[in-house]
């Protein structure tokens, strides 16, 4: 009966579309590299009491085959659903639960599961989970900055998609957020409007550093626009922060007519901060957020922003994955933020 149930459960799951994934065994390993199966276990637990040439070899083998320990050894009691392990920053900022939403609902439809975690803004984290969730799961997506070089001996065999992390990756799969396209979409809207003085509200964090600040000074210096160092303004990522940081700003270039924020929270904090001085958005001064939160419809004026689909974000993670266990290293995907006007501007 058992067999006959095994078969029934394995042509539902066909009928559903739901994919399994084989587990490369320490048999097929030892197999491969022409070695007994307590070789191989000796070498990928660096127990020694083996040549170290004969160590390399299972090792490289081991790689090649992307064999990973059993999970069902370790006491998880679904080895053959595929598992999911997703590293954020930060659960707690808005953007994260969309993209976590469609990382989920990507899953879901495949009949996989997910299990979230976050460094909490701390990059220090960033490797720890990777290797302690990367020995639980099938594959990772992570918001990891941390380059190839030092991230390898963390991950291990994991097959691993790299969200926002740029295109500086050979060896894992990405989705990569053009930041680049978008804040040079926000500034020729703005430029296009009339605008010649405009500030930036700029935030020290782990996505796409520097890229915000490089591009904001291309366009700048495209169209011959004045700026100086004060015009750029770094900010915690709230709303507080923002708010702080647009007080400075006006403090220091009461003239600038438009500003670029970092994201949507900041922004939202930035024209709090515009009616406190009585400055009028968007007729004394512009603003344009990015990010594309939903919340962003509920303020007065309603924000123009640089929307991303975050949804749409996790669902392309989740494609890379699918692409990596099929045994593909696929080429990269790029998200492009579209800008939606509304009232600030």
């Amino acid at each position: 009966m058992g067999s006959v149930a095994g078969q029934r459960e394995t042509e539902d799951q066909q009928a559903r579309g739901v994919r399994t994934v084989k587990r490369v065994t320490l048999r097929d390993v030892a197999q491969a590299a022409g070695v007994s199966h307590q070789t191989v276990s000796r070498a990928i637990n660096g127990k020694g009491e083996i040549d170290p040439g004969t160590q390399q070899r299972v090792l490289d083998v081991a790689r090649q085959l992307r064999y990973r320990p059993s999970r069902f050894g370790r006491g998880l009691v679904r080895p053959d659903v595929v598992s999911v392990g997703l590293i954020v920053p930060d659960v707690v900022n808005p953007f994260f639960p969309e993209f976590v939403a469609g990382v989920i609902a990507a899953a879901d439809a495949r009949d996989w599961q997910v299990l979230v975690a976050s460094t909490e803004n701390d990059r220090s984290r960033e490797l720890a989970l990777v290797r302690s969730l990367g020995q639980q799961v099938d594959a990772l997506v992570g918001y990891i900055t941390h380059a190839d070089a030092q991230l390898e001996p963390y991950a291990g065999n994991v097959p691993l998609v790299l969200v926002d992390r740029g295109l500086d990756s050979s060896n894992h799969a990405l989705v990569h957020i053009d930041t680049a396209a978008g804040i040079r979409a926000g500034m020729q809207h703005l430029v296009a409007a009339g605008h010649r003085r405009i500030g930036m509200i700029d935030c020290e964090c782990l996505s796409a550093p520097m890229v915000r600040r490089r591009t904001f000074l291309e366009v700048v210096g495209e169209h011959a626009l004045p700026v100086d160092e004060d015009w750029i303004v770094m900010a915690e990522q709230s709303p507080a922060g923002g708010a702080a940081a647009f007080e400075a700003l006006h403090a220091g270039r009461p003239d600038l007519t438009a500003v670029v924020a970092f994201n949507d929270l900041v922004a939202i904090g930035a024209l709090r901060a515009a009616r406190r001085l009585g400055v009028r958005v968007p007729d004394d001064c512009a603003l344009v957020g990015y990010d594309g939160l939903s919340v962003v419809d509920l303020v007065d004026p309603p924000l123009t922003t640089l929307h991303l689909d975050k949804r749409r974000l996790g669902e392309l993670a989740i494609h890379q994955v699918d692409r990596l266990l099929a045994g593909e290293l696929p080429p990269p995907i790029v998200l492009t933020p579209s800008l939606t006007v509304r009232g600030t501007t």
